[in-house]
């Protein structure tokens, strides 16, 4: 994104012109390129239902935008505490907007841990808007907190707004005989009136969808709409006290064509039904429920309409079975999880290998080891993903860059996987899952289609009977007359397809079979650069959701004059064909992921790199100021 711009009521901006007067127009509202928001309350609070309202009227009035929910893994924490606070993240602009910001321009807190939990990210002079109803020493002694930060100087660089949100949200809904428990519930509607007003955000949209949520309990969404308006009136009484400002975002200048918010379980979901479509085939999901997988279960099972049959497993290796069963009878298999849950399923991926069926594997990945941090989002199963099986067990790895890129992926890996009759992994993470961005809908007839054919001669018939080109087997369904076969986990004769446990059949089954996936490099696009050109002085190499903030870090140092370029990879096994060419033609390459070097080890294996790892493993994605201090501190003083 271009420079963000914020309100910052103290003072000029450090980065940018004073903008406490008035904008060009002299109406007092100020004219802003950008700003961040952060929602953060108790998990109880409704930060996420709050986050994801705001967006949706931010993305109605024409913005560019990025979310970004930071949820807890308990289910409910105890009420107060730091470890159940929730928060949820927007960056939205008139400009491109790639990631959810660096820091918030604005925090608004529920309570005092939300505060302590969260007030490290914000910028220097940025607007607190919090509830000091809530704070009182119960929830201060919750929170951890020894003084009250509200009658401290500790708040001092910022521009705190002490509202009694509490208060003033009962009194909102007290007509309609609420539940001091239910009125409280109403808190996250009051702060959002508040923040639609503060942005030139329309409530009708908010009305509307709240009257059909709770259209079975009507008292509740009267109350909340009460709410909404109370605090979007609240703004408009304040500006007039002087206490508070309106900001104003222009448009972001998209090309013509029809848009929706969308994040990385969606758009990914609905890519791998458009490429069962274009092959022809029924769409097949075995998943076991796991964190932050599960959503594409909730998602495809609502897809029935088209064809699509969902199955929660009892277990992980249930589940994979099943989808192995379904390609064996002429579907298209799909298996969901994250990493622990693809860690079981490994045995049945090397069925899946040493049967040569297609299988669509989808790791989004978490933090870890073992169960890890179960909410929070990592890079580190590229390992698990290209080497972690028993035997020489190769497959196509792709990688998801952000929330919209889900949609081609899953083409790309339908593609694959029937073309060359072999399991496809799909690695994703909880940033991009969680995280939503504008999407122009793409329209499926622009696509080519690549419709199966399966086997139906019986002349001469053998399962392993291979395609000269792509060296896949043939596809033959069980019950098509004298296709009679077998298929398993113990190695096959190449010419019959019998079990053979001959060493030399063993070694040739074993080289076609990575010949079949080394092949496929000669079939997927040459490694393009992101940003910049082939060669120069510096190159960010990146994967998965690294591309945000990479994006903006190079931008900002190209448009400072510094030779640098982005190079991105959607192809993570097999590598494209031209990569080493391009990464050797950089006299430095910064591989940045969020691992402790996975992708690093990957590339010098292959092309004995000389590489600069910029490693995060905090469970939050790279931040843009990150990036860009790693790209000027291996230039130098250099361009």
């Amino acid at each position: 994104m271009s420079r963000q711009t914020s309100p910052d009521v103290n003072g000029p901006d450090v980065n940018g012109p004073d903008r406490n007067g008035p904008d060009r127009k002299g109406n007092g509202v100020q004219e802003l390129d950008s700003v961040v928001v952060r929602f953060a309350g108790d998990s109880g609070d409704g930060m996420q239902l709050t986050g994801t309202q705001f967006s949706v009227v931010t993305a109605l009035e024409g913005s560019d935008l990025s979310t970004f929910p930071d949820f807890p893994a308990e289910i409910r924490a105890p009420v107060g505490t730091t470890f159940g606070v929730s928060a949820f993240q927007i960056n939205f602009g008139s400009v491109e907007v790639s990631t959810a910001g660096d820091e918030p321009d604005v925090l608004v807190v529920m309570n005092p841990a939300a505060l302590k939990v969260n007030i490290s990210n914000l910028r220097k002079g940025g607007l607190i808007i919090l509830d000091e109803g809530a704070f009182n020493a119960k929830n201060l002694k919750k929170a951890g907190y020894i003084t009250n930060p509200l009658n401290d100087d500790s708040l001092s660089k910022f521009d705190v707004r002490r509202m009694d949100i509490t208060r003033m949200t009962v009194e909102a809904v007290k007509q309609y005989g609420l539940g001091n428990k239910d009125s409280l519930r109403c808190k996250n509607m009051w702060t959002l009136g508040l923040l639609m007003w503060m942005f030139g955000r329309k409530r009708q949209p908010i009305i509307d969808s709240l009257t059909q949520k709770f259209a079975k309990v009507p008292e509740v969404a009267r109350a909340n709409v009460a709410a909404l308006n109370a605090g979007h009136a609240f703004g408009e009484t304040a500006e007039m006290s002087s206490n508070l400002r309106r900001y104003q975002i222009n448009k972001y200048e998209e090309s013509p064509g029809t848009y929706r918010t969308v994040n990385g379980n969606q758009s990914l979901a609905w890519g791998l039904l458009g490429g069962s479509r274009l092959a022809g085939l029924t769409l097949m999901l075995g998943s076991y429920p796991i964190t932050p997988a599960s959503p594409l279960l909730h998602i495809l099972s609502g897809l029935k309409e088209f064809g699509v049959i969902t199955f929660q497993a009892e277990d992980e290796i249930a589940a994979i079975c099943s989808a192995i069963g379904a390609s064996f009878a002429g579907g298209l298999g799909m298996t969901t999880s994250s990493g622990p849950g693809i860690a079981l399923k490994t045995e049945a991926i090397g069925l899946a290998i040493t049967t040569e069926l297609p299988l669509i594997i989808v790791d989004i990945q978490r933090a870890g080891p073992s169960t890890g941090l179960p909410t929070k989002t990592e890079q580190s199963d590229l390992y698990q993903a290209v080497w972690g099986r028993n035997g020489d067990a190769p497959i196509v790895v792709l990688s998801v860059s952000n929330s919209t890129d889900g949609f081609e992926v899953g083409i790309e890996a339908v593609r694959l996987a029937t073309k060359y009759m072999t399991p496809v992994m799909i690695l994703s993470d909880g940033y991009i899952a969680n995280a939503s961005e504008q999407w122009k809908i793409p329209d499926i007839n622009d696509y080519a289609p690549f419709p199966v054919k399966f086997h139906q001669d019986p002349e001469g018939f053998q399962p392993f009977l291979r395609d000269p080109d792509t060296l896949a087997r043939v596809w033959a369904k069980p019950g098509t007359p004298g296709l009679m076969h077998r298929i398993g986990g113990i190695e096959k004769d190449y010419d019959s397809g019998h079990i053979s446990y001959d060493a030399a059949n063993h070694q040739r089954m074993t080289d076609v079979r990575k010949a079949k996936i080394d092949n496929i490099a000669g079939d997927i696009p040459l490694q393009d650069v992101s940003q910049g050109a082939p060669g120069g002085r510096l190159v960010v190499v990146g994967w998965g959701s690294t591309y945000g903030a990479i994006h903006q870090a190079v931008k900002r140092a190209r448009k400072d004059g510094q030779d640098v370029a982005h190079v991105h990879l959607r192809h993570i096994w097999p590598l494209p064909r031209n990569l080493e060419e391009l990464l050797t033609s950089y006299d430095t390459v910064i591989v940045a992921e969020m691992n402790v070097g996975q992708l690093n080890t990957l590339l010098r294996s292959q092309y004995l790199l000389n590489t600069v790892l910029m490693s995060k493993v905090s469970g939050q994605p790279f931040k843009i100021a990150e990036i860009a201090e790693e790209i000027t501190r291996n230039l130098g003083d250099g361009k």
